[in-house]
């Protein structure tokens, strides 16, 4: 559990200091990084999706499969 406490401590850290340097750093005015972070939120919500869709779908099989047997 403490290892898992750490790497989700620095995956945080590690986020929140990206998001800081992505913003003090980019040439696009406010709103433009404002939509481009909204943008790529939304792809990034759209393929996590897509995949627990997927990821579904072989779990059904899979269990379908192991029924059978």
């Amino acid at each position: 559990m403490n290892k898992v406490f750490s790497f989700m401590a620095g995956l945080i850290s590690g986020a929140l200091v990206g998001g800081v340097i992505a913003v003090l750093f980019t040439p696009a005015s406010g709103e433009d990084l404002k939509q481009g972070v909204v943008d790529r939120w939304h792809l990034a919500l759209e393929e996590a999706q897509n995949a627990r869709d997927q990821k579904r779908i072989e779990l059904e099989a899979a269990y379908r499969e192991a029924a059978v047997s």
